[in-house]
């Protein structure tokens, strides 16, 4: 498992998983996802509706690949 940072939001943009915050005096942010790559291809996106924690939860990601 790699934990990936993208401090500027260049990643998140790149994929149109940005939004703005500023509204809530948050800023530009990401939205909450997990990506599974195997050997540079992507394999699994799942993309969380605002406000929820399902499927990019560890567990969700465990019976993914379990």
């Amino acid at each position: 498992v790699t934990l990936l940072a993208d401090g500027n939001g260049d990643f998140s943009d790149s994929l149109g998983l940005s939004f703005d915050g500023s509204s809530f005096g948050l800023g530009k942010r990401g939205k909450r996802f997990v990506m599974v790559i195997d050997n540079c291809k992507v394999t699994h996106l799942a993309i969380e509706k605002p406000g929820s924690f399902e499927v990019s939860s560890a567990e969700s990601l465990l019976k993914l690949l379990g």
